[in-house]
């Protein structure tokens, strides 16, 4: 059966390591799109962050944001589904995880926010100093992030603890799961704990846009790197791990395509999924 729909991961999956688009990735997507392919952004960033050199690309109807907070379309910047964490989950996630060495990010209306501190200097907390500029590009700024994220505990797309210890990481998690059956817990990157909603997730998007638009799963094909891509690429009929994967995401993918770096997208659109 052919693939109608593709969901791209950004990060080290569309982007390459500066954060930008290669031109063979650009065209591969632009060629997709012209013989009738739906292509559809699926990550973690918040609406308001997407690049705009790949929100720009025409014929990119769809995004999955916030990993599966809210899916937008992209030409009226409508949300066409939702997910906001309960307020309860909210206070149970900060009062479980505020006297650990952690900071939070918050997603409210895809806009993403963060303290000061973290904005100032996200190396301190496990960022790599190519993720510095988009940091700082792309947090607004707020005083006290925990009251932030209280003061907008009824609103919340989601959250990001970030957590400088893969094994803390890995405790903060356990701590939560054992007390909240509400939220969805992944990670794309080592530093970042991403919590939302229990029904969220890039599959919960991904599915939603199959329905959407009359598609079966076996028409669905998702590409990915990180361990929040795992859902997504278990859903879809063709899943794709980059080269740079996670071994956890590769355990799970059907095909893995060439690095990042590499114009893996480009590489898996014309030699794994011959839509090109």
């Amino acid at each position: 059966m052919s693939i109608k729909l593709v969901a791209i991961d950004l990060d080290r999956t569309t982007l390459n390591a500066e954060g930008k688009i290669s031109e063979a990735n650009r065209q591969a997507i632009l060629d997709a799109i012209a013989g009738g392919v739906h292509v559809c952004i699926a990550s973690g960033r918040a609406y308001d962050t997407l690049p705009k050199d790949v929100v720009a690309i025409p014929g990119i109807e769809y995004a999955v944001t916030g990993n599966g907070a809210a899916v937008y379309r992209l030409d009226t910047a409508e949300r066409m589904q939702a997910f906001l964490m309960t307020p309860e989950s909210v206070e149970a996630v900060i009062r479980l995880t505020e006297n650990d060495p952690v900071t939070y990010e918050a997603f409210v209306d895809g806009v993403a926010y963060a303290s000061k501190e973290y904005i100032d200097n996200p190396v301190k907390y496990g960022a790599t100093s190519r993720a510095v500029a988009y940091v700082q590009a792309t947090r607004t700024m707020v005083p006290d992030i925990k009251v932030f994220l209280l003061e907008n505990k009824n609103q919340l797309d989601c959250m990001d603890i970030i957590v400088n210890n893969e094994n803390l990481k890995q405790e903060l998690m356990e701590r939560i799961a054992k007390e909240r059956d509400d939220v969805y817990q992944t990670s794309s990157i080592q530093q970042l704990l991403e919590v939302s909603y229990k029904d969220a997730g890039k599959k919960s998007g991904v599915k939603f846009l199959t329905e959407y638009l009359g598609l079966k799963q076996e028409e669905v094909a998702c590409m990915g790197d990180g361990d929040n891509d795992i859902d997504m690429i278990q859903y879809a009929g063709v899943g794709i791990a980059m080269e740079n994967a996670t071994d956890n995401l590769k355990a799970h993918a059907d095909f893995i395509t060439l690095h990042h770096d590499k114009d893996g997208l480009a590489y898996a659109f014309r030699e794994i999924l011959h839509i090109i």
